[in-house]
C-alpha cells in the first residue's frame, strides 16, 4: 500500500509537469501510468507486486467506476442529449449493439469462447473512452459536431453497457446462480436510488429553510454522490446504476450544480481512472500478457481493427459525415477504464471462463491505449489542415440541419436565415488526463 501510494503520488507529479508537453504530442496521461504500472509490477522491477484479488485493487476499482459512472451522468442530462442527439444517438443505438456483437462473433470464432461468454466480452469492450481522443474532443479546429459526437458518446456507453455486461455475467454463472428476480430488484433499486435521492436533495435545497452558499455549491453534487454510494451499499443496490442515474438526474433537474461541478467532479473521477490504471498496468506482468496467445492477440487486434469500425460504418450510412470525420469516429472507439473494471468484475465472478475473458480485455486495452493514444494528436492535426468552413456546412449540398449533427434540426431552423451560423458551442475541454 505504501508503495502504490508512492508510485502514484510520484507519476501524478511528473503528469503534470510535462503536461504541456503532453497536449502537444502522442503522449497521454493514461499512457504513462498504464506503462509506469507494467514496469514497476511483477516481474520488470518489481516495486508494485499485486493480484487481481487483492482488496485495495477491488476496492479502488469500485470506487473509481462509481465515481465516473456519476460524472459521465452528468453529461447525458436531458438538455445535452436533447441539443446533440442526431449523431450520438446513432453511435449509442446502432454503433454499440453492433460493436458488442461483432466482438462476440470474433470471440466466439476466433478464441473459441461460448456465446455467452462471447456476448459478455463484447458487453465489456463495446464502451469507449474519451480519454484517448482528449486532443481530438479539445481542439476548436476539428469539426464542432464530430467533437460533440465523441464526447457525448463516450460519456454515454459506459452506463447503456453496463446492464448487458450484469445480465450476461449472470447467465454465464450458471442456472442454478441465476434469480431473474433477485437481480431486477437489484438493477431497479440501483436506479431508483439514483433518481430519489437527487430528487429529493435538491428539492429540499429549493425550500425556504434551507440555502447553499456559492463557495460550497461543488460540494453539493458530491455529498449527493456519496449518499447514493453509500445508500446503495446498504441496500444492495446496483452501485453502478445508482451512480450513472444519479449524474443524470443532477445534470437534468439541478443543471447549475452540474456546472459547478463538471471541473472539480471530472478531476476526482480523473484521479480514481489513473489509479486504477496503474494498478492495472501492474497486473500486466510478462508473463501474464504470454499467457493470453497467439489467438488472444489475433483477437485483440481484430477488436479494434474491425468491431468498431464496421459497427459505426454501418451506423453511420447516409448520415452526411465527410469521409475524414466518419474514419476518425470509426478509429476512434478506445478502450479505456470502464472496460478494465467490468473486466475486474468478471474475475472476481468467478465463472469458469473468467481468467481467459480478462486475459483478452487486458490485452485488447493494452493495444488500445498504445494505438488510440498514440495516434489521437495526429488525426487532429489532420482537421487543422483543413480549409476552414462553418461547422453547419453539408458538403453534399443538402440543407444545414438535416442531421448533420450540429445543435440540431431545431436550433437551426428557428431562424433561417440560411446561412446563419448556429449559436456557438462551449468548448469541450479535453479530458484531465491530456491537460493535467
Amino acid at each position: 500500500m505504501t508503495n502504490l501510494l508512492l508510485v502514484f503520488a510520484a507519476l501524478l507529479l511528473l503528469a503534470v509537469l510535462v503536461s504541456a508537453l503532453i497536449h502537444r504530442t502522442i503522449l497521454s496521461t493514461a499512457a504513462l501510468f498504464l506503462a509506469g504500472g507494467f514496469l514497476l509490477g511483477e516481474g520488470v522491477l518489481d516495486v508494485l507486486v499485486l493480484k487481481p484479488e487483492d482488496d485495495i485493487i477491488n476496492t479502488l476499482a469500485e470506487l473509481a467506476l462509481f465515481a465516473v459512472l456519476f460524472t459521465d451522468g452528468m453529461h447525458a442530462g436531458w438538455r445535452e442529449v436533447r441539443s446533440a442527439w442526431r449523431l450520438p444517438g446513432r453511435a449509442l443505438a446502432g454503433g454499440l449493439p453492433l460493436t458488442m456483437l461483432i466482438t462476440a462473433a470474433l470471440a466466439h470464432y476466433v478464441v473459441g469462447l461460448g456465446w455467452i461468454e462471447s456476448l459478455l466480452i463484447g458487453a465489456v469492450l463495446s464502451p469507449t473512452d474519451p480519454v484517448f481522443a482528449a486532443a481530438l474532443i479539445g481542439n476548436e479546429k476539428v469539426p464542432p459536431r464530430l467533437r460533440r459526437l465523441l464526447n457525448v458518446e463516450s460519456g454515454i456507453n459506459d452506463g447503456l453497457a453496463l446492464p448487458f455486461v450484469i445480465v450476461f455475467l449472470a447467465i454465464a454463472q450458471g442456472s442454478d446462480d441465476l434469480h431473474i428476480d433477485e437481480l431486477a430488484l437489484e438493477l431497479s433499486l440501483g436506479i431508483v436510488i439514483g433518481v430519489v435521492i437527487p430528487l429529493v436533495a435538491l428539492a429540499l435545497e429549493r425550500t425556504r429553510l434551507f440555502a447553499v452558499a456559492p463557495k460550497f455549491e461543488p460540494l453539493n453534487a458530491l455529498a449527493i454522490g456519496m449518499l447514493v454510494l453509500a445508500v446503495a451499499q446498504v441496500s444492495h443496490g446496483n452501485l453502478y446504476l445508482a451512480a450513472f442515474a444519479a449524474g443524470v438526474t443532477v445534470a437534468t433537474v439541478g443543471d447549475h450544480y452540474k456546472e459547478q461541478f463538471e471541473e472539480f467532479g471530472e478531476l476526482i473521477a480523473e484521479l480514481f481512472k489513473l489509479g486504477a490504471l496503474l494498478v492495472f498496468g501492474a497486473l500486466l506482468s510478462p508473463a501474464f500478457l504470454g499467457e493470453v496467445g497467439w489467438s488472444g492477440w489475433v483477437f485483440a487486434v481484430l477488436a479494434l481493427v474491425v468491431a468498431r469500425p464496421v459497427a459505426i460504418w454501418v451506423s453511420f450510412l447516409r448520415s452526411k459525415l465527410t469521409a475524414r470525420e466518419q474514419a476518425a469516429v470509426m478509429w476512434f472507439g478506445p478502450k479505456g477504464f470502464a472496460s478494465v473494471v467490468y473486466g475486474l468484475i468478471v474475475l472476481e465472478s468467478g465463472i469458469a471462463a473468467g481468467d481467459q475473458i480478462f486475459h483478452l480485455v487486458a490485452a485488447t486495452i493494452a493495444l488500445s491505449v498504445l494505438a488510440h493514444s498514440s495516434t489521437d494528436v495526429i488525426v487532429a492535426r489532420g482537421f487543422e489542415n483543413q480549409r476552414e468552413v462553418p461547422a453547419w456546412f453539408d458538403p453534399d449540398g443538402d440543407s444545414p440541419g438535416k442531421d448533420d449533427g450540429s445543435d440540431d434540426g431545431e436550433a437551426a431552423g428557428k431562424d433561417r436565415g440560411e446561412d446563419a451560423e448556429p449559436p456557438p458551442e462551449k468548448p469541450e475541454s479535453p479530458e484531465p488526463s491530456k491537460s493535467l
